[in-house]
């Protein structure tokens, strides 16, 4: 049995070195999950008014995500470095479970853009009629026209039918140079179209998602068919490792 055990160890040597070096990969992605579900509730927490009239749980679910990976991920460095066939099990059941919640959420995520984006145009003309530039989603309407360069829903005259508009015109956040935009020529149709961005906000983001879909899609299932690499490492090293004990005996 012995020359068997010595074809056995090396063997057993590169699924814990690949082991590892995927668990601090898995681990990494962990901290991106956190970092984006951190930076989602803070900084794009008031855009998320103009997607839905509810809370988003979206931010909790990532941060939890990525807190529950980053733990599971020294787990699974711990349990390599242990060879503990059960720890190695358990560390695959979670990466299993990982790629059937990932799968899901892409392919809900490419099902429902449609309704996403019908929910975005909903929302959006809702907080444009409604505007009186106070208010939290008045204040996200701004940050969206100011940082993608848009104006209003469609273009600029979806403005004209707000209950803003009687008393302060378009708001400035359209305008293409703040300096060169006065009340009274944002008040004035005619003049307001030369002062402000053309495009609608809209078109803008309905476009992003739809030629990022692909790339977006392919990332999410990218990452979550490599949780099957490491399910498939950790089983193949539980096998050896049981294997190399039972020889031993």
């Amino acid at each position: 049995m012995a020359p068997r055990r010595m074809e056995t160890k090396p063997v057993i040597f590169c699924l814990k070195s690949l082991l590892l070096l995927y668990c601090f990969i898995f681990w990494v992605t962990g901290v991106v999950l956190l970092s984006v579900g951190l930076w989602w509730r803070f900084m794009l927490g008031p855009y998320m008014l103009l997607i839905s009239n509810a809370p988003s749980n979206g931010p909790y679910v990532l941060t939890g995500t990525g807190v529950a990976i980053v733990l599971f991920g020294l787990f699974g460095c711990f349990a390599t470095c242990r060879g503990r066939p059960w720890m190695l099990k358990l560390y695959a059941v979670f990466l299993s479970l990982v790629f059937m919640t990932e799968l899901i959420a892409g392919i809900s995520g490419f099902i429902f853009r449609h309704e996403i984006k019908g929910t975005f145009l909903t929302t959006f003309s809702d907080a444009v009629m409604r505007y009186d530039g106070r208010d939290d989603r008045s204040l996200a309407v701004d940050g969206v026209q100011r940082r993608l360069q848009c104006c209003g829903v469609y273009n600029y005259t979806s403005w004209f039918s707000s209950v803003y508009f009687p008393l302060g015109g378009v708001p400035a956040s359209c305008c293409v140079t703040f300096s060169d935009c006065s009340v009274s020529d944002l008040k004035n149709a005619t003049l307001a179209a030369r002062k402000v961005h053309n495009q609608g906000c809209y078109e803008l983001v309905t476009s992003f998602i739809e030629s990022n879909m692909g790339i977006i899609a392919g990332v999410t299932f990218g990452i979550a068919f490599s949780q099957l690499i490491g399910a498939s490492l950790a089983c193949c090293l539980s096998r050896f490792i049981n294997a190399n004990q039972y020889e031993m005996v």
